[in-house]
């Protein structure tokens, strides 16, 4: 990718040093990790995701959101950090006072070499009871993750691979192979007040975790740029974010493929998949740097 707004937004990047990337549902979905809003498959096809993702369908019947979420688990562990992941871990090496904050629940970011993102709707790797919040340990069948993690200190450590939502972890079962407890599945009782665990989720009806918003609003008050991956803009109050940056003075620059609401506030408007962009992006404003 080549042109004056790539060299201008890598003129940006280069004079940051309280950068804040800001990610959403685009990133992850390069790596094949499907959106939330996209087609379920197998027997999830029936269910309606907006319908499981509420506190009411966790009392109604926790086995059946439990069981979905497994599922889903089990999906972002073969996925694989795609290039834009690695290119985020590079600025963050690069520029040590980088926050990364992501409305994403996988964890591609912590693979992909970004150590501690700030989560706006938690984690599907962070289960905790539902009725006392005591942090739940992950079942002991998920399997591993299907790459090794990046070091923090750049993405060359890690050799390139092509994001495929079918790569399997050593070990693991064949690509087409039935996947285990796909369906309903009872969780776990919670080892402190035996309450029924819940994924580690903001589900709809619920506010943002108060330390993560805060942590995020501070960031972006106090950033000189902010660059934003992959999201629509749509979902509030995260899509708030780059609009605090941007009243405060720090210029935004978006990647992303198609249009948004954010299109009237930016610096600049890089169209493309994250995957292309990003590290294009790091080239850009570093041309030694190897953004994977």
């Amino acid at each position: 990718m080549t042109g004056p707004e790539l060299a201008e937004a890598g003129r940006l990047l280069a004079a940051a040093r309280r950068p804040v990337v800001f990610t959403g549902a685009g990133m992850s979905a390069e790596s094949g990790v499907p959106t939330f809003r996209d087609a379920q498959t197998g027997l999830w096809q029936r269910y309606d995701p907006q319908e499981l993702a509420t506190p009411a369908a966790f009392r109604a019947d926790p086995a059946l959101v439990w069981g979905w979420y497994e599922a889903r688990r089990r999906g972002v562990r073969r996925a694989l950090p795609n290039p834009g992941h690695r290119a985020v871990a590079a600025i963050a090496a690069r520029l040590p006072d980088t926050v990364v904050i992501t409305q994403n629940v996988d964890d591609l970011h912590e693979r992909g070499g970004v150590p501690a993102p700030v989560r706006l709707h938690g984690s599907l790797f962070a289960p905790r009871c539902s009725a006392c919040a005591r942090p739940a340990p992950l079942p002991s069948d998920l399997p591993p993750p299907s790459d090794a993690p990046v070091p923090h200190g750049g993405p060359e450590a890690h050799d390139e691979a092509e994001p495929h939502d079918e790569a399997e972890p050593p070990g693991g079962p064949e690509p087409h192979a039935p996947e285990p407890h796909d369906g309903p599945l009872t969780p776990p009782a919670c080892a402190g007040c035996g309450a029924p665990v819940r994924p580690g989720v903001v589900w709809f009806g619920e506010a943002l975790p108060s330390a993560a918003l805060d942590a995020a609003v501070e960031a972006a008050s106090g950033c000189d740029l902010l660059l934003t991956v992959g999201t629509s803009a749509l979902v509030h109050p995260a899509a708030e974010i780059p609009l605090v940056a941007a009243r405060l003075g720090a210029p935004v620059v978006q990647v992303n493929p198609v249009p948004t609401p954010l299109d009237a506030i930016c610096a600049v408007n890089l169209r493309g998949p994250a995957g292309e962009v990003l590290p294009a992006l790091v080239r850009a404003a570093w041309p030694d740097a190897d953004a994977g």
